[in-house]
């Protein structure tokens, strides 16, 4: 199934679909992407359309202009304006940090900018996170909140308990360098390759076999809440149904005919 991802400038969130990377952009630049009018509803609804989406093999995630998301638009918020009801999403189990968190099709973030509050966690959400050397991540503490989109669950799994209250707690801004350095990015790069890089990657990505990197992406997401036992019958299970897919056959065939597999996600 392949769905129409349609894009007019004026939306909240802008849409482009080229070669299996879904290219996903906040787009409110004038505001510095905050989460206001429809961008919550907006990303949960393209979220949910690309992972039943085939042609969509991963999800770009950035943002326009010079930020990535500064978090929730107060001003939107304290006047009513930041819609959810056209999708429901007023349910936390619809709100984008969760949807993500239960999708296979994987996330990578280009991190363009500053990313505050909420736009931190969608960050920390992705699965993969390309850096500009211009990016910082800025804790709500300071603004008398905590990182309510899973920056409490996500930090001490990707940094560790002591490291995480520092970052959450201290609320110290954190710059391009202690982003890379405390692993909460694969890559920090300059501003100007920031995209070329992140489509990069994004295409070598979508080339392998899209089966078997959204099982790799559900084992992972599975293995952090079970034990290893359980963990490992859930990679048998996957692995045997990988076993009896066309990719699987493809795979074999390009391998012993010395060629780059041509993956159908079949």
């Amino acid at each position: 199934m392949s769905l129409s991802y349609a894009c007019d400038p004026e939306d909240h969130v802008l849409t482009e679909l080229v070669e299996h990377v879904l290219v996903v952009t906040i787009n409110r630049p004038d505001r510095m992407n905050s989460i206001g009018g429809t961008v919550l509803t907006d990303l949960s609804r393209i979220f949910l359309e690309a992972e039943h989406d085939d042609d969509v093999r991963v999800i770009l995630l950035t943002g326009a202009g010079r930020a990535f998301c500064s978090g929730l638009d107060l001003k939107d918020v304290s006047s009513g304006k930041t819609r959810t009801k056209s999708t429901g999403a007023t349910r936390i189990n619809e709100t984008p940090p969760m949807v993500m968190r239960r999708m296979d099709t994987p996330i990578l973030c280009a991190l363009n900018g500053a990313a505050a509050g909420y736009g931190m966690d969608l960050a920390l959400g992705c699965d993969l996170v390309l850096a500009s050397d211009r990016a910082r991540f800025v804790p709500p503490i300071r603004r008398g909140a905590v990182p309510e989109s899973g920056g409490t669950w996500l930090l001490p799994r990707l940094v560790g308990w002591h490291k995480a209250s520092e970052i959450v707690m201290l609320g110290r801004i954190l710059e391009a360098p202690d982003i890379e350095r405390l692993g909460l990015a694969n890559r920090v790069v300059p501003h100007d390759e920031l995209m070329d890089r992140a489509m990069a990657w994004a295409k070598e990505l979508a080339h392998n076999a899209p089966l078997a990197v959204q099982a790799a992406k559900r084992t992972m997401r599975q293995g952090l809440d079970s034990t290893f036992e359980a963990n490992s019958q859930a990679v048998m299970a996957e692995i045997l149904q990988l076993f009896r897919t066309e990719d699987f056959k493809e795979a074999i065939t390009a391998f012993m005919e010395k060629r780059d597999p041509k993956f159908e996600g079949r």
